[in-house]
């Protein structure tokens, strides 16, 4: 069986090793985490509706329900012309194809570690919950939630989860019947966050902060985040207890010398296929492929495009296939720009609102109680197919 190196541990490199398992590829996964954290739905944690083990499903679970094998380990560097893949106790060099879907780093600001991220490390959504909890104990708080954009790579930023947890936060204090003993502000740097979304989702954005007493500072840039608030460009203020920040991503400081094509934002540059162009400056390593999925890629496509997790299943299909194809000798391939979408089930903590958007449309509908049930169905469907306990819905 022809080897199959995956770099990561996230949505795309899961779908790809599950996929090319079923293809017959002897698969290696390397992650420095022993689970797969689901993101999207650690938006609970904070307010105490899922723990953390709720989000997680363990590497050594999956290994057993698809046969291919993980190693823990952190990549510390990529040789790409030499085929070596440099880790803090490996190194691997035995591979035929090699799928780089590491993720992304993220944007560092002036006073960074003054604020939590719900899209940072994992352990950041329980100390989020520390402090909320500690704030709802005092009686009394102001709460700021945001998240920044990269101007060289527009398509890397994580808007959703900032406005989840803080719907889910306000709708928790609500419930509790402290929400007037709280100020909540939403702030970001851009003038219209969430544009990507359409228009009409934008004014339902902005009429959901109306009607729940929720303030917006927009359209100004950052100078600096500080122990109790942030500092914007204008030297004013917002004043916060606890600041939840999303800042946007950066390609992975390893990619920098690795001799991999990337943008200005050091993303990966791939084609249609999911397949990284480069030349090679070494031959005796013999021709081998490499495939850029998820975050770690630079991806086409129009100006409101975003990196998702549905996407990024989608890539990792479209690599797992066209590896196959390669193998098979044919000249079929499949591509992942077509599939460019925005699609979210928002969920505020009492409902849900559907986000779609794509090249001939833009909606966002609104589904009070049942969409909240249908996102944490989402949550159990995800899990449970991953490990075959249920079957996986076509599509999906």
């Amino acid at each position: 069986m022809k080897k199959v190196l995956i770099l990561g541990g996230g949505f795309a490199a899961l779908e790809a090793a599950i996929w090319l398992r079923k293809y017959g590829f002897d698969v290696t996964i390397v992650t420095n985490r022993d689970y797969m954290y689901v993101y999207p739905i650690s938006i609970w944690i904070p307010t105490g509706e899922y723990n953390f083990n709720d989000c997680i499903i363990k590497w050594d679970d999956l290994v057993r329900v698809h046969g291919f094998k993980v190693i823990l380990d952190k990549v510390t560097e990529l040789k790409v012309n030499e085929k070596i893949v440099k880790c803090e106790k490996n190194e691997f060099s035995d591979f035929e194809y090699l799928i780089i879907a590491i993720g992304a780093d993220k944007m560092k600001p002036k006073g960074s570690e003054n604020f939590l991220s719900i899209c940072g490390a994992p352990e950041e959504s329980l100390k989020i919950k520390e402090k909320l909890d500690e704030l709802i104990r005092k009686g009394s708080g102001k709460l700021a939630f945001g998240f920044g954009g990269n101007p060289k790579d527009p398509s890397n930023v994580r808007g959703g989860p900032a406005f989840e947890v803080m719907f889910n936060v306000d709708n928790k204090l609500r419930r509790l019947g402290v929400r007037d003993k709280f100020e909540i502000t939403f702030f970001a740097p851009m003038p219209k966050p969430g544009a990507r979304m359409g228009e009409k989702s934008l004014k339902a954005m902005d009429d959901m902060f109306k009607r729940l007493n929720i303030k917006a500072i927009k359209g100004k840039k950052i100078k600096e985040f500080v122990t109790d608030g942030v500092i914007f460009e204008d030297d004013s203020k917002l004043e916060s207890d606890l600041t939840m920040f999303i800042p946007a991503g950066n390609g992975p400081k390893i990619f920098k010398d690795s001799s991999l094509p990337l943008n200005d934002a050091g993303f990966i540059r791939i084609n249609e296929y999911c397949e990284v162009m480069h030349n090679f400056d070494d031959t005796s390593t013999g021709k081998y492929k490499i495939f850029a999925i998820g975050d770690s890629a630079c991806i086409d496509g129009p100006d409101w495009r975003a990196k998702q997790g549905h996407l990024a299943e989608v890539m990792a299909k479209v690599a797992a296939f066209n590896i196959n194809e390669i193998e098979k000798g044919t000249e079929v391939r499949k591509e992942y720009v077509s599939h460019i979408n925005i699609l979210c089930m928002m969920d505020i903590g009492n409902g849900a609102a559907f986000v779609y958007r794509d090249n001939k449309k833009a909606k966002m509908i609104p589904l009070p109680i049942i969409g909240h049930w249908m996102k944490k169905g989402w949550g159990w469907y995800f899990k449970n197919s991953k490990l075959n306990v249920i079957p996986r819905i076509p599509g999906m």
